[in-house]
């Protein structure tokens, strides 16, 4: 399968935090023409978070986007999304019998151990991270780098999804040192809030650099 180069994530709770709905940084970033966008909620998962969900299903549908959610197998087969799952989440190999064969789903891996042991799963794709330094994880795992991520490029063909700091200063090197896609979550939101422009702009930056 091929990933978008760009991949943005939107954390609900960073949304909260500069002031902006989930579905309203949805849009944005659709509308700078992201063409998959993951939802990532940690806190209570509330019958309006869900109606959300639908709301940004329908968005992505609109703007041939894919729509992958973070950690719920079952919401993602409801919402005909794919998926995305951490180290502390269902298993892949169970996570298929809830969502069926042709769902797409991700994988996170933080080390070179997980990210082996990941290989053995099915699924469509690996991220791995942090590369670098972040923020916007509250217990983050130790940071990787980028020889890391040079390193276990070639023990798979399947796309790689890198993870963690990554910006506009730095996602060449990533992209250089063999992942398929950035994964932008911090650096999603400007301080003047136009989420939109800030996409227009990582699209530009990718589209040269991929």
């Amino acid at each position: 399968m091929l990933l978008p180069p760009f991949y943005p994530i939107l954390d609900t709770l960073t949304a909260a935090r500069h002031g902006i709905t989930v579905i309203s940084a949805a849009e944005q970033i659709l509308d700078g023409g992201a063409r998959i966008l993951q939802v990532r909620h940690k806190d209570f998962f509330s019958a309006q978070l869900f109606s959300d969900l639908e709301r940004i299903a329908s968005l992505c549908h609109d703007a041939q986007a894919r729509l992958v959610i973070n950690d719920r197998a079952d919401v993602a087969r409801l919402l005909s999304a794919d998926l995305h799952l951490g180290q502390e989440d269902l298993p892949p190999s169970d996570a298929r019998r809830v969502t069926g064969t042709s769902t797409v789903i991700g994988f996170s891996t933080h080390n070179e151990q997980q990210f082996r042991d990941a290989l053995a799963e099915p699924i469509d794709y690996v991220a791995f991270g942090p590369i670098f330094s972040t923020a916007s994880k509250g217990k983050a795992d130790p940071v990787v780098g980028i020889e890391e991520l040079r390193s276990l490029r070639p023990l798979t063909g399947r796309p790689l999804v890198s993870i963690g700091g990554i910006t506009r200063a730095n996602a060449r090197a990533v992209l250089d040192a063999g992942a398929n896609s950035v994964a932008v979550i911090g650096d999603l939101f400007p301080s003047n809030g136009d989420l939109r422009r800030r996409v227009e702009e990582w699209v530009r930056l990718v589209g040269r650099l991929s």
